[in-house]
C-alpha cells in the first residue's frame, strides 16, 4: 500500500476530489491510503488562524511556521510508529515531503514513476503568499511545480500528483498494461485510438486496426506515436529512445511531408 498525507488548509477540497473514480476505488480496495491533514488543527490560538503579515512588508499574508511544523511532526510520528510496529529496530528514515510551489522542479512522468516507489509521501500545500521559509528548510525534501503558472494554493497540484502517482501503484489500474503504454512512455505521446462504430461522420477507422495482424498494428501504433510527438511535442523527441531504423523512417516521413 502507498500512503499519501496531504497537509492543507482545505481538507474537504482534497478528499472530495480524490475519493472518486479509479483513485477512490483503489482506496476502498486497500491499495492506497489518502489522508488530508488540516493544518488549522495545529494552530496555537483559539481562532485557528495560521497566517500573519510577512516581515519586511509586502502584499498578502504568510502561513506561519509552527502550525505547519506541528502538522508535519504529527504525520511523521504516525509513520514512525507504524514502521516500528512493522519492523522492530528498523532505522528511522526521513519521510519524503513535497512542497507544491511554482519555484520547484516541473512534475513529469519520470518523477511520478520515481515517487510511486515511496511507501509514504507527504504533500505540503501552501496558500496565501506562501509559507515561512524556516519551516520549509526544516521539513521539505522536494520542491515541485505542475507548471509555470501560479495558483491560489497547492491543493490542485497535490491532487494532480496523487492521481498521476497512484496510477503507477500495482493493482490500482485493473489492466497494468494500460499504465505502460500511454502518453510519455519512452518520451513519446500515445498513438490515436478508435472504437465503434467503424465509420463516424464519414471518418473510418484505419484499416490496419481491423486487420487482426498484431505485429503490424504495433508497428503502426509506434509510428503514429512518433508522428504525434513530432507534431505536438517535438521537444520530447530529443529524449526519446528511437532505434536507428525508426530515425531513418522518421526522416523519410518528414521528406514525404515536405518538412525537410
Amino acid at each position: 500500500m502507498m500512503n499519501f498525507y496531504i497537509l492543507t488548509l482545505f481538507p474537504e477540497m482534497v478528499m472530495n476530489g480524490l475519493n472518486t473514480s479509479i483513485i477512490g476505488r483503489a482506496v476502498n480496495a486497500g491499495l492506497l491510503s489518502i489522508e488530508a491533514v488540516n493544518i488549522r488543527d495545529y494552530a496555537f490560538n483559539r481562532h485557528q488562524s495560521v497566517d500573519d503579515y510577512p516581515y519586511g512588508g509586502g502584499a498578502g499574508m504568510l502561513m506561519q511556521a509552527e502550525p505547519v511544523y506541528l502538522a508535519h511532526e504529527a504525520v511523521s510520528e504516525k509513520i514512525r510508529v507504524r514502521l516500528s510496529e512493522e519492523a522492530a529496530g528498523a532505522a528511522a528514515k526521513r519521510v519524503r515531503t513535497v512542497y507544491l510551489s511554482p519555484q520547484g522542479r516541473v512534475f513529469d512522468q519520470q518523477m511520478a514513476e520515481e515517487l510511486s516507489q515511496e511507501e509514504d509521501l507527504i504533500l505540503l500545500c501552501g496558500h496565501y503568499e506562501g509559507i515561512d521559509e524556516r519551516v520549509l528548510e526544516e521539513v521539505v525534501t522536494d520542491y515541485v511545480s505542475i507548471g509555470d503558472y501560479v495558483l491560489t494554493g497547492g491543493e490542485l497540484p497535490a491532487m494532480v500528483m496523487v492521481d498521476a502517482i497512484s496510477r503507477l501503484v500495482p493493482g490500482v489500474l485493473h489492466n497494468d498494461v494500460s499504465a505502460e503504454f500511454e502518453s510519455f512512455q519512452d518520451n513519446l505521446l500515445e498513438y490515436p485510438q478508435y472504437s465503434r462504430p467503424e465509420e463516424w461522420h464519414g471518418k473510418k477507422v484505419p484499416p490496419i486496426l481491423l486487420s487482426g495482424h498484431h505485429a503490424n498494428i504495433e508497428k503502426w501504433r509506434r509510428e503514429q506515436s512518433i508522428i504525434r510527438t513530432y507534431k505536438r511535442r517535438p521537444d520530447l523527441l530529443d529524449k526519446s529512445e528511437l532505434t536507428e531504423k525508426e530515425k531513418g523512417w522518421l526522416e523519410e516521413w518528414l521528406q514525404t511531408q515536405g518538412e525537410i
